[in-house]
């Protein structure tokens, strides 16, 4: 916040006094951020209780402190594009926007604040089949254009994409209640990467890749912990591999995919290659079970992804599933346990702990157990919690209220259990859809906040002594999405890395992906892979071995 600091001088000997204040043409919009999204409490920092509260500070409590300020990122971006479409959203077919007549519609709000930002439409079967068969029309064209051409398009969305970085970032926080780092420094970035990285297996397609021809129509069905990201995951290799989509966005999280169409027609792309309709969670299943959809790339729950399983047998249909995970954080007393702790945090405070990949199960050496439990809980006291577009605050809101109920109840169901809660932050709001950083220790191999996928910013605490119960602890689910194991002993880790069933499993890391490395899981954690030449293969009439 730019303030204007006005000093008074006084005799010496005494502590000089600083005013914050703010411009008029600044005041409104972070007062609006301060009281809608939480009224300054008691454990708030002192330079945000002057700013709300309009009282001094001195510079004194500023360095007793050393706690971060209010660093509000303006929406004024999201608000104009917002408004230029009366906040009132059809879908993105053919290269245009429709509004079926009759429709329903589902209003999105902030989940941070509770505001309106929205409304979309909630499709029916003839929308379904409009978006179809234009793709399906489009995809006699695309499919016939060189590789190069094709990787000429998508260069030039990749390019948009980051013109347009700052829109994407503000609407993907706002939308989903991330926080805006994440979205501007992780999600948007890596959308570019995947764009870039397909670009080059579309110009690379006919050497690389000689005899390997698209599929169809690509129905994908996308989720709303990475609305922008994971629908880049499906759409990149489709199109790259000369195939046309149609996308269904999560119910909460539409805006995103929308602004991302909008712009791929900016971009230049034909029309009909990207198409996007809005619905309901059954919405899903139509698109999935057209019969002029070849192929099903689908990212969500455990649950839907056996209802799709089903749904497509016997068709003929391609299906490619990212599903759910539990995945093991293991810590060995060979590890750097500083690094350690600030690992856990990445692993299962990003994004709220909405991750599939959530390192949500602590498995750690009993010898070192006590001190890494307390270390942890001493980082979780730092942890700032509070609005999604504030540059300064490490975790924001849960998607939606239905979401942060099925968090709690879960937690609470440990806790009947005689498990141990610990809950605690640095700072929380009062007001919107926020939980806190969760520890959950006293907690057995078949407790169920242990074998369920909480989805929420929940971590379990299990101890092992040795690294075969610690590789039996780690397998002991029905998910085998991600994994990680901490230790400075190298031969070590990758004994038990590679003991581990789970799709991907990194050692001294946790959550990182890059464009060229497939993503995916074994068990109910799903089937094929994201990223890398895998995912192409799964694009096209031919599999990659």
């Amino acid at each position: 916040i730019r303030a204007a600091m006005s000093t008074r001088s006084k005799s010496r000997g005494q502590d000089s006094t600083v005013t914050l204040e703010q411009p008029p043409s600044k005041q409104r919009k972070v007062s609006d951020i301060v009281t809608k999204a939480a009224p300054v409490e008691s454990h708030a920092h002192p330079v945000a209780k002057s700013i709300a509260n309009s009282k001094k500070v001195t510079v004194a409590d500023v360095f007793e402190t050393l706690e971060y300020g209010p660093a509000p990122e303006s929406s004024a971006v999201v608000d104009k594009w917002l408004d230029e479409h009366d906040r009132a959203f059809g879908h993105f077919i053919n290269g245009q926007w429709v509004k079926p007549e009759g429709r329903k519609t589902y209003t999105t709000r902030n989940p941070a604040t509770g505001t309106m930002l929205a409304t979309t439409t909630q499709g029916e079967q003839e929308d379904v089949d409009m978006a179809v068969s234009a793709a399906r029309k489009a995809f006699d064209l695309w499919s016939k254009l060189p590789g190069h051409v094709r990787a000429r398009h998508m260069y030039s969305i990749a390019r948009h994409v980051q013109k347009h970085m700052r829109l994407f970032a503000v609407l993907e926080s706002m939308d989903n209640g991330k926080p805006i780092r994440e979205s501007r420094d992780a999600d948007v970035p890596l959308v570019a990467r995947h764009m870039y990285h397909h670009s080059g297996w579309a110009q690379l397609m006919n050497t690389e890749m000689e005899g390997w021809d698209p599929i169809g129509v690509v129905g994908a069905i996308v989720p709303w912990n990475f609305p922008l990201m994971l629908m880049a995951w499906k759409v990149c290799p489709a199109l790259a591999m000369g195939n046309t989509v149609v996308l269904k966005p999560a119910t909460y999280t539409r805006l995103s995919a929308l602004l991302f169409a909008e712009v791929c027609t900016e971009a230049g792309l034909p029309p009909g290659v990207f198409n996007v309709v809005t619905g309901n969670g059954a919405f899903g299943s139509l698109l999935a079970g057209h019969d002029d959809v070849d192929k099903v790339a689908f990212t969500g729950s455990t649950e839907v992804g056996q209802l799709l399983r089903r749904l497509t047998a016997g068709s003929g249909k391609r299906l490619s599933l990212e599903l759910g995970g539990k995945s093991p954080f293991v810590v060995f007393d060979s590890a750097d346990l500083d690094s350690a702790v600030e690992g856990v945090v990445d692993a299962i405070w990003f994004n709220q702990g909405q991750v599939c990949s959530a390192g949500s199960r602590l498995l750690v050496q009993e010898n070192i157990a006590e001190k890494l439990v307390h270390k942890v809980k001493e980082r979780m006291g730092h942890l700032r919690v509070g609005d999604s577009l504030d540059k300064a605050i490490d975790m924001g809101a849960i998607v939606d209220p239905q979401q942060r109920k099925s968090v709690d109840e879960l937690v609470e169901k440990a806790r009947e259990e005689g498990a141990e809660v610990f809950q605690t932050c640095a700072c929380m709001p009062s007001h919107g859809c926020f939980y806190p950083p969760t520890l959950i220790t006293n907690v057995q191999p078949v407790s169920i906040v242990v074998q369920e996928e909480v989805f929420g910013p929940v971590l379990t605490v299990l101890t092992f002594r040795t690294p075969k119960e610690a590789i039996s602890l780690a397998n002991n689910t029905r998910y085998g999405l991600g994994a990680s194991v901490w230790t400075e002993n190298f031969n070590l880790g990758l004994e038990v890395a590679l003991s581990i069933k789970a799709g991907s499993c990194w050692i001294n890391g946790h959550n990182m992906f890059d464009a060229a490395s497939g993503f995916g899981g074994y068990r109910e954690s799903g089937f094929g892979r994201d990223g890398g030449k895998e995912v192409s293969a799964l694009a096209t009439h031919c599999f990659y071995n």
